[in-house]
């Protein structure tokens, strides 16, 4: 049996007034993946960049949102657009048998992408959570969910998730 995950893409301070649109239902899914004995887990970007001033390490910007849920202390840290750039969460998810993974936060069309896409290639199972992502440019989010679906990802709401895992969990 494969041990899953639900992860929280860049909710920080610096990402896009957006995530207010989201947080409710983000935080309802991390209520559900802690219930459901998955594991969850924070991305944090910070920006290396000189010429830019947002994410910096050490700034309120950088810092997660103080409305997002914490189920976990798992926060790991990364400097380019995927989660599986940071060497911490590479090797925490290979050294607990984490294989599936459910994605939710922002930048739906950088980092959460990114790591959608990168996670499918290394073979692993990626659900996004489609009520529980956001971006700068909202209109680009059903031409994301598309491409998550088109590069081998699952691609379904919280509620259909929560029903199919329901379903799954009742005795026969």
């Amino acid at each position: 049996m494969s041990r899953k995950a639900l992860v929280v893409i860049d909710i920080q301070n610096d990402i896009t007034k957006h995530y207010r649109d989201i947080i409710h239902r983000l935080n309802s899914a991390i209520d559900w993946a802690a219930e459901s004995g998955m594991e969850v887990l924070y991305i944090q970007h910070n920006n290396l960049s000189a010429g830019t001033r947002t994410f910096k390490p050490g700034t309120k910007g950088a810092e997660l949102v103080p409305e997002l849920k914490m189920a976990s202390d798992l926060v790991f840290v990364k400097t380019k657009a995927s989660a599986l750039t940071s060497e911490a969460f590479s090797d925490y998810i290979r050294t607990n048998g984490i294989t599936e993974f459910y994605l939710t936060g922002a930048d739906a069309t950088a980092c959460v992408k990114s790591t959608g896409y990168n996670m499918v290639r290394a073979g692993y199972t990626v659900h996004v959570i489609s009520d529980c992502v956001t971006s700068y440019d909202l209109k680009k989010i059903p031409e994301m969910l598309d491409y998550y679906a088109s590069k081998g990802c699952e691609v379904k709401t919280l509620e259909e998730y929560r029903r199919r895992s329901n379903v799954q969990e009742e005795p026969s």
